[in-house]
C-alpha cells in the first residue's frame, strides 16, 4: 500500500471550503482532517506540501472530441495527446464521444471509439454515444448501452446528412430515454433553416470565416433550443442542451426550469472569453475561432455568466474538437462552409474558470461545482470523481492561486498548432495533479504515461428521481 498526505492546503469543493491534510491510500483518498489535528500523526510514502494552494478535485470535462473526424479531416488530438494536456490543465476525467456512423450500430460505433482509446488515455475516461441513425435497432442499442454504463446519447438538430436528425426521431430517441434512464444531450440549431442561409451567403460572395457566425443566426438557437424542450415535454424526458452560446437560449432553459422540467444547460470557456471580434480577426485567422454553436457578439457573455451564477447553466465543458491552422482550418479559405469546426481548449478551462473567480464572476466553491462535482453528477460519475471526500478517486489538483500565467501555443500541451487565448495572462496555476493517487503532473513536469487512464462505466444522471 502507497500512502500520501497533502497537507497544509485550502480543500475547495463544491460544498464547502476547509484547511484540512488529506490522506489517500493507493488510489483513494480515505480520510480528511483539520490541519494540525490528528493529521499531523499521519506517516505516508509520500509528502506533498500544499501551503498556500487550493486541494481541489481534479476536472472533470464531459464534452471532448480526441480525434473525431469532421469535414473530410480528423480532430488533431489523439486520445494519448489530449488526455495528457487535459491533466496538465488539472482535468483529471473526459467524457469523449462515441459516433454511430449512418447504417451502422451503436455498438460498431462505440467498440469503434474503446478501441482509439484503450491503452492512450493518461487520465480516466468514459463515453456518450451519438446517434446519428434513430431506428428500431438503434433504439433497442440504447437500453443495452445504458445497462453498460454508456448512460448519455447525443442528437443533432444540425449537420443534414451527416448527424442530423428530424424531430420524429428526436421524440423517438427521447421515449426511450425516458424508460430506459439514459439522458439525451442535444445540439441545438436548425440546421435546415443554417444551410439555407449558408448557401445564400456563399452564392453572395460572402466567403469569410466571419459569414460563419452570421449564418448560425442567435434566434435558430433558440427555436432549435425551445423546440427540444418541448419534445423532451412530450416524451417525459431529461434534457441537457449542450455548448449553449447564446442569450435567447440561456433564457428558453431558464425558462423551462423555472417551470420545473428537467432541462439542463452547458456552455464553453470559448463564449464566455471569446468573441464575433475573433471570427472577424483580419485575413484568414478568423478560421481558428470556428466552431458550433458559433461565437456570439460580446453582449452575450454577460448572460452567460448570469446562467452560471443563478444555475440556469450548470456545466462549463470544452467541447474540445482542435484542427491545426495550417493544412486542417484551411481546408475553408474562399468558402467558410468548409473550416473543420471546433476549437482547442481541453488544457485550458479550469485555469481560465479560476481567472473568472478572480474576476468576480464565480465563487471558488461555484467553479468546482460547475467544472467538477456537477459534470460528475451529471453523467453518473459522483462521488468518485468530483469532489475530495473519503471514499473518491485521488483524483486531485494541488492549484497555485497567485501563479501567473500567459496562455500560449509555445507552451500549451494540446497537439494543435495555435491557440484560441494566445497572449491572455491568467492569474492560478496548476501545480501537481494527482489520478486515482499517482502524481502525473508535479510542477513543470509530466509523470504521466499513456495507458494509466482507466475506462469508467457511468451510472445515470443523479439529478433525476428514478
Amino acid at each position: 500500500m502507497t500512502r500520501t498526505v497533502i497537507r497544509g492546503g485550502l480543500v475547495v469543493t463544491a460544498a464547502e471550503e476547509l484547511n484540512a491534510d488529506v490522506l489517500i491510500e493507493d488510489e483513494r483518498i480515505v480520510a480528511l482532517a483539520a490541519a494540525g489535528s490528528s493529521a499531523a500523526e499521519w506517516t505516508a510514502d509520500r509528502v506533498i506540501d500544499a501551503t498556500g494552494m487550493y486541494v481541489i478535485p481534479g476536472g472533470v470535462d464531459a464534452h471532448t472530441h480526441m480525434e473525431l473526424p469532421f469535414g473530410g479531416t480528423f480532430a488533431s488530438d489523439t486520445f494519448e495527446t489530449g488526455t495528457r494536456a487535459a491533466a496538465w490543465g488539472g482535468t483529471t476525467t473526459i467524457v469523449d464521444f462515441a459516433v454511430q456512423s449512418v447504417g451502422a450500430s451503436l455498438r460498431e460505433g462505440l467498440d469503434a471509439w474503446h478501441a482509439k482509446a484503450e491503452g492512450n488515455c493518461a487520465i480516466d475516461y468514459g463515453f456518450h454515444m451519438i446517434l446519428a441513425d434513430v431506428n428500431d435497432a438503434s433504439l433497442k442499442e440504447m437500453d443495452l448501452l445504458v445497462g453498460e454504463g454508456v448512460t448519455s446519447f447525443k442528437l443533432f438538430m444540425a449537420y443534414p446528412g451527416v448527424f442530423y436528425s428530424d424531430d420524429g426521431r428526436i421524440l423517438r430517441a427521447m421515449q426511450r430515454g425516458a424508460d430506459n434512464g439514459g439522458l439525451i444531450m442535444m445540439h441545438a440549431e436548425n440546421g435546415i433553416a443554417i444551410d439555407v442561409l449558408v448557401e445564400q451567403a456563399l452564392a453572395a460572395g460572402r466567403t469569410d470565416p466571419r459569414y460563419h457566425g452570421e449564418v448560425r443566426r442567435e434566434l435558430l438557437e433558440a427555436e432549435a433550443t425551445h423546440r427540444a424542450i418541448k419534445l423532451a415535454q412530450v416524451a417525459g424526458s431529461p434534457l441537457y442542451v449542450v455548448h449553449v452560446s447564446a442569450a435567447s437560449a440561456v433564457a428558453e432553459i431558464a425558462g423551462a426550469r423555472d417551470a420545473g422540467l428537467p432541462v439542463f444547460g452547458e456552455t464553453c470557456p470559448q463564449y464566455l472569453f471569446l468573441s464575433t471580434d475573433n471570427l472577424a480577426e483580419p485575413g484568414f485567422e478568423g478560421a481558428k475561432y470556428v466552431c458550433s454553436t458559433p461565437l456570439r457578439p460580446r453582449e452575450h457573455q454577460a448572460e452567460l455568466w448570469k446562467g452560471l451564477r443563478t444555475n440556469d447553466l450548470q456545466v462549463v465543458s470544452t467541447d474540445h474538437c482542435p484542427f491545426c491552422f495550417v493544412g486542417q482550418k484551411e481546408l475553408g479559405r474562399g468558402d467558410f462552409s468548409k473550416i473543420p469546426n471546433g476549437l482547442p481548449g481541453v488544457e485550458n478551462r479550469m485555469d481560465l474558470l479560476h481567472q473568472a473567480v478572480v474576476d468576480g464572476h464565480l465563487t471558488r466553491r461555484r467553479w468546482i461545482e460547475i467544472a467538477c462535482a456537477t459534470p460528475a453528477r451529471m453523467f453518473g460519475l459522483y462521488p468518485k470523481k468530483g469532489t475530495v471526500a473519503p471514499g473518491a478517486d485521488a483524483d486531485i489538483v494541488v492549484y497555485d492561486p497567485n501563479a501567473v500565467q500567459t496562455i500560449s501555443a509555445e507552451t500549451h500541451h494540446m497537439n494543435v498548432d495555435y491557440s484560441a487565448y494566445e497572449g491572455r495572462r491568467i492569474t492560478g496555476k496548476v501545480r501537481t495533479v494527482l489520478s486515482r493517487g499517482t502524481v502525473v503532473i508535479d510542477g513543470d513536469n509530466y509523470l504521466g504515461r499513456a495507458g494509466h487512464g482507466r475506462y469508467q462505466p457511468r451510472a445515470t444522471c443523479q439529478y433525476l428521481d428514478r
